[in-house]
Order: structure tokens, then C-alpha cells, then sequence
């Protein structure tokens, strides 16, 4: 990016934007996995919206399905009313999702971030319940709205809140006392009336913990998760705003613990192209709102119904896309091995198409990914001290493309470990 393009940036611009720093060049156009700047450069794109591009830049199924719908004056703003587009969504989750895996789920479309989606919940469990506390995890992350921001671990974004971030306790995530047995020490917390916590209206839990570092929870620790709630009349909120729409694999990130949580919170890829679109799925019985009681103007974003309904429609009514995520998974999965084999002080985590490459000195998975950037491939850093590699290329990335990717990564590691 010239001089002169960058001033626009520089002068009205918030000082608040972050990834245009690490990326610093001006994007024009991108289709599939790849991004092209205005100077007609490529990058593979490692990144994918943060997981809002789970089928790739301009897909053209859900292009044509969008054009289609703007060329006949489809309704794109309607609020909460009823639409054509509304109901076809609808028909589709029950059809395509919820029917074949034997869930019953109503739904809520809160406003159109991941963030309002877990407020909404975050709501609706005090509501139903007539409790205040709610659980979450260390490492967490639900948003940047002050009740998401709540119980989010990460100090940093929590100190950007301005005011005290009340009626949570913080339990440790699935590894993060080493050898310990982490629930244990909550079952104990909740069971006895002097350990401080109250009993909470909520659990929330990410399956895997994306900007907290790729950490995954182990199928058995989700199960007994679980258990532990229910046996105590406590609602299990699961956030599947980064992990769902097929980014571990099967659509829901908690199929594979055979889980069925009270509620469910999705948003990113649930639009399918990139538009801004969040769901809430809750148990019949929890939907206890009075009309209007939780509401927000852009909960009716139509377009996002229709590119949605159109995703569900074309990757989702077999498993071919969770069986090829789960091979690309292990692909990566192979290159990492080589690189923890080849370097020592790294590490490697994670399920599907999200994984992380850990470094033991935290700054070189800052200096990896600026190298790769420098070499044409967009991939960011998360953990506590930004000290993994973080991978969420598109789910229809072909193999040919995540190797050319991988293999620029491989370069860049090898690149910081030799001071080039």
C-alpha cells in the first residue's frame, strides 16, 4: 500500500482497527481462498473473516442465491417480522440440522453479532432460572459487549470495559491444571455452601477455546460438563459462534461429545457469505421471552437468511464437508508434527480446520506470521500472550491450496528459528 492510500486510513480512521495493522495493504477483491490487493497481489487466506467465511470468499452457490434474491426486490430489511426468506431459513435448519440429529431446538435471531447472541442467552438463562450467576472458563472468549466481555478470561479485553464485570466465577478449562482434574474442583465449589460461588443460572463454554489459544475440551470432559449441570438444574450454554458451522468437523462443534446443551449460540459462518447474521437455539421450554422483551433493528437481515438457507442446502445435506474437514484437519495436523519433530519449544492442538501451532517463546508466532504475510498467506496469532499460530483457512480450501500454504509456513518457521 502506497503512501497516499494509507493517509485516509491514518487520518479518519479509529486508532481502535488492529488487523489492517498486521496486514498493511489495500484488499480489493477476493474469491475462494484468496484475497488480491490493489496493486494485484494474492494472499491465501489462513484467516477467513475470523471464521465468518467458513465456504470461502464469494462462494459462487451462495453468490448466485444472493443476486438472485436482490434482482427480484427480496425484503432486506424486516426487523423481526415474517418473510419468505425468514421462513424458508427456518424450514431448513429444522430440515438440514435439527430433524437429522434429533435435536428440538426453538429459535431466536438476536442481533446480527456473536456478541448479541451470547447476551441473548446470557438473559434468558438468568430469566428462566431467576439466578444472577453465570459460569465461565479461563481462556475464554464470548465478545466485547459488556455481559460477553463478562465472562470473558482474557484480562486485556476485560480492563477495556471501564466498569467492574460482576455476577461470574471463572472455572478452569479442560488442561489448564495440568494433571489436575478440573471439574472436580468445580463440582466441589457448587456443592459446598462456604466455597464463595453461588449457584449460577449458567455454565457458557466454548468447545474449543479459539482466541484463548486452541484449546480443546476432551469429548469425555464435555460429557461429564454435562452431567454436572444437569444434575444440579444448571443450563449449559454452548458458544458456537467461531467453532460452529462446521469448523471442527461435523456442523455443531458438540456432536462429537453426543452433548445436547440447553442453548446454543451461532453466528460468523451461519450467514454463509460473510453477511452479519447470529442465531440463539434453545430448548422449547426455555423460551420464556414476552414479545419484544429482547429485540435489536438489525435481527431481520434477509439476505444473510437466504445465503444461509443456501449453505445449509448445498454443504450440509450429507457429510462430505465434515468428512473433508476432518481430513484437511489431519493434514495440517501432519505438517505441525513435522515442525514440532524438526523444532524444539513448539507444540501443536487442535480439531477440523481450526488448529494452532504453540510456541514456547510467545514473540515468534508474532515474527512466523508477519514473514508468512510478507510471502503472501494471511494467518493471525491467539493464546493468553499471542503465543500460537492460529489456522481457520476456508472449509472448501482445496488440498493443492492448503499445501501451498503450509508449505509457506514451514518456511516462515524456519525462517524466525534461523534469524533470517
Amino acid at each position: 500500500m502506497t503512501t497516499a492510500e494509507m493517509t485516509v486510513f491514518e487520518s479518519m480512521e479509529s486508532n481502535v482497527r488492529g488487523y489492517c495493522r498486521d496486514w498493511p495493504t489495500l484488499f480489493d477483491t477476493a474469491s475462494g481462498a484468496w484475497l488480491r490487493d490493489s496493486q494485484g497481489r494474492d494472499y491465501l487466506d489462513f484467516f477467513a473473516g475470523a471464521g465468518a467465511l467458513n465456504y470461502g470468499h464469494n462462494n459462487p452457490v451462495l453468490k448466485a442465491a444472493l443476486i438472485d434474491y436482490i434482482a427480484r426486490d427480496g425484503i432486506t430489511h424486516g426487523l423481526d417480522m415474517s418473510t419468505a426468506a425468514k421462513r424458508d431459513l427456518l424450514q431448513a435448519i429444522d430440515r438440514v440440522l435439527l430433524t437429522p440429529r434429533g435435536l428440538d431446538y426453538k429459535v431466536q435471531f438476536p442481533g446480527p453479532t456473536g456478541a448479541n447472541a451470547v447476551e441473548a442467552a446470557l438473559k434468558l438463562a438468568r430469566k428462566v432460572t431467576g439466578r444472577t450467576t453465570v459460569l465461565n472458563f479461563t481462556n475464554a472468549f464470548h465478545g466485547m459487549t459488556l455481559g460477553a466481555l463478562a465472562v470473558t478470561g482474557n484480562a486485556a479485553k476485560r480492563a477495556g470495559a471501564g466498569v467492574p464485570l460482576s455476577h461470574v466465577n471463572s472455572m478452569p478449562f479442560d488442561g489448564y491444571l495440568d494433571d489436575a482434574d478440573e471439574l472436580s474442583w468445580m463440582e466441589r465449589a457448587l456443592d459446598d455452601g462456604s466455597s464463595g460461588v453461588d449457584k449460577p443460572a449458567a455454565v457458557i463454554v466454548e468447545t474449543v477455546q479459539g482466541e484463548g489459544g486452541v484449546n480443546v475440551a476432551r469429548p469425555q470432559w464435555l460429557r461429564r460438563l454435562a452431567e454436572l449441570c444437569s444434575a444440579r438444574d444448571i443450563l449449559l450454554i454452548v458458544d458456537d459462534v467461531q467453532m460452529g458451522c462446521g469448523r471442527t468437523g461435523p456442523f455443531f462443534s458438540f456432536e462429537v461429545a453426543g452433548i445436547t446443551p440447553d442453548i446454543v449460540t451461532l453466528s460468523k459462518s451461519i450467514g454463509g457469505y460473510g453477511l452479519p447474521m447470529a442465531l440463539v437455539l434453545m430448548r422449547p421450554e426455555l423460551d420464556q421471552w414476552t414479545p419484544g422483551e429482547h429485540n435489536g433493528t438489525f435481527r431481520g437481515n434477509n439476505p444473510a437468511f437466504v445465503t444461509a438457507t443456501a449453505a445449509l442446502e448445498h454443504f450440509w445435506s450429507d457429510g462430505t464437508l465434515a468428512e473433508s474437514t476432518a481430513a484437511k484437519g489431519d493434514r495440517i495436523q501432519r505438517s505441525f508434527t513435522e515442525l514440532v519433530d524438526e523444532y524444539p519449544g513448539l507444540s501443536t492442538r487442535g480439531r477440523g480446520l481450526v488448529q494452532g501451532l504453540v510456541f514456547e517463546e510467545a514473540s515468534e508466532a508474532g515474527k512466523v506470521c508477519h514473514i508468512a504475510f510478507e510471502q503472501g498467506l494471511l494467518v493471525e496469532t491467539s493464546g493468553a500472550d499471542d503465543e500460537v499460530v492460529k489456522l481457520l483457512p476456508p472449509l472448501t480450501i482445496t488440498d493443492d491450496e492448503l499445501d501451498h500454504g503450509l508449505g509457506v509456513l514451514t518456511r516462515s518457521v524456519a525462517a524466525v528459528r534461523g534469524g533470517h
